[in-house]
Parts: C-alpha cells; structure tokens; sequence
C-alpha cells in the first residue's frame, strides 16, 4: 500500500482502490495464478501450520532429528506397534551421521522431510545459500532412499518470504506446526501428553524430536488416546490438500474450489 501527499497536507490512502485492483485482476486471472497470491495490506506469507481436513479427524506427528539418534530404534518400534506412520525431519549432519537410521526410517514406510542441512537460521542467510542448505539435503536423501523429498521444516520454525520462495523453487511446502509437545524441554511424559492432548484438533502436526528425553515413554499412551478419539494417524504430505488450497492469516492451509492453489498472506 503506497501513501501520497497532497498538496493540502492532507495523506490519501488508496487502500480501497489498491484492493479493487488486484481483486479485479485475480478475477481475471493476471494475480493469483503463480504460487501464492499476496494482501494489499502487507507482503508476509505464511507456510503450513495445519490443514483443514473438513472435520475428519486426521493427525500427523512428526519427529525433527539433528542430534542422538540413542531413542530412535524405540520410537520406531512404538510406531510399528501401533501401526501409526509418521513424519521425520531430518538435518543433513545428521543424516551424515546416521545413515543407516535414515534407510531404517524409510524402510519402516515413514516420509523424510528436509530440515536443511547445517541447522542454521535461514533469515540470516542469502537465496543461493538457502538453496544449497535444501538441495545438498534433497540429494543425500535421494541416494540413501531412491524418494524425493517434498515437504520442508525450517530450523527453529523460522522463516520469512524469501525462505518461504526458495524451499518453493526447490519443489518443497514449508510446513511448521500447531502442537508443540515441547519435548525438547524435557517435559515429563504425562506433561507431554496433557499438553498435545489439549491443543490437537483434526489436521494437526504435531512437534516432536527424535530425541526428545521422555518423548518414546509418552508416545505409546498419546498415540492409544488419541485412536480412543477417533483420529487417524498420517504422515505430512498426505495430510495436505492435493487440490486447489489456499493458506489462511493463522497457516491453516485450506481448500479452495473452482481456482489454482495459493497461499493466503498477512
């Protein structure tokens, strides 16, 4: 939104005739076919904290890994059991680190997620170097599994338009979260659960880590109670839209009919 001066001193805001444009031209098809469609208030765009799955109760948990993998074998054997599949992001140090983990990990039918390579606060850095921290993870796990990799977690949850904007050039959706078990607090196993328990809703993520303290000894009783509701267990990019979406100012992602999808922005 531009501001003008006039000659009186008086400020002019054309906010209305700035949002009668671009929706004009959206409806014309000219703004709105690319990848995300901005507000005339602002330029933020917001990656995925949730999906609207319509009222079916649907949950992915996911698992960022980038130290330890000691809790691993566990969780995976948790998941086996309970024949739940999950999300893990993965960091590329630590799939240096532990690449029979990862090729156990994929064997078991759970997604891979990139979680750049080196860990590092992407707002800090430049579009070439975000973009080698994503490729230089895609391809080790595209060697280790033979699968592309296609959603992204940023380090720490931060992100802004050009990290949003490269992950997109790199074929990736940026997915963040709407539950955090905070299990990298060390919560107890009991915290853990009450505190997932009373944030999920159906199209969930929920934040996990491989290495989270107490995180193999609340799963078993999270994932129990959680079928006892009703939900049903999924990984990431099966739990988005695959058909026209459009990301509302809270990052749920949300379908959106007779239109491409794009992304709502703040």
């Amino acid at each position: 939104m531009q501001i003008f001066w006039l000659g009186n001193g008086k400020r002019v805001l054309f906010f209305l005739v700035g949002l009668l444009v671009c929706l004009s031209l959206i409806q014309m098809g000219l703004v709105g076919a690319g990848r995300m469609v901005m507000s005339v208030l602002s330029q933020k765009i917001i990656p995925i904290y949730r999906v609207d799955t319509q009222g079916e109760k649907k949950v992915a948990l996911t698992f960022d890994a980038t130290w330890g993998a000691d809790y691993t074998p566990k969780l995976l054997e948790i998941l086996r059991q309970e024949k739940v599949k999950a999300t893990f992001y993965l960091a590329g140090f630590w799939i240096e680190k532990y690449p029979e983990m990862v090729k156990k990990i994929a064997q078991e039918g759970h997604e891979l997620g990139n979680h750049t390579y080196s860990h590092p606060h992407l707002n800090s850095l430049g579009e070439e170097e975000i973009k080698k921290e994503l490729t230089r993870t895609h391809q080790m796990l595209k060697e280790l599994t033979g699968k592309d990799s296609t959603v992204f977690r940023p380090p720490f949850g931060e992100y802004s338009n050009k990290v949003i904007k490269v992950a997109e050039e790199c074929g990736y959706k940026t997915i963040i979260w709407d539950v955090d078990s905070l299990d990298w607090k060390n919560l107890s196993a009991a915290q853990m659960q009450k505190r997932i328990l009373e944030r999920v809703r159906p199209g969930s993520i929920v934040l996990m880590h491989n290495a989270g303290l107490h995180t193999p000894e609340a799963l078993p009783g999270l994932i129990k109670e959680l079928k006892k509701r009703g939900y049903k267990f999924t990984t990431t990019s099966e739990l988005l839209i695959k058909g026209p979406y459009y990301i509302q100012h809270d990052g749920e992602q949300k379908p959106k009919e007779g239109t491409e999808g794009g992304r709502a922005t703040v």
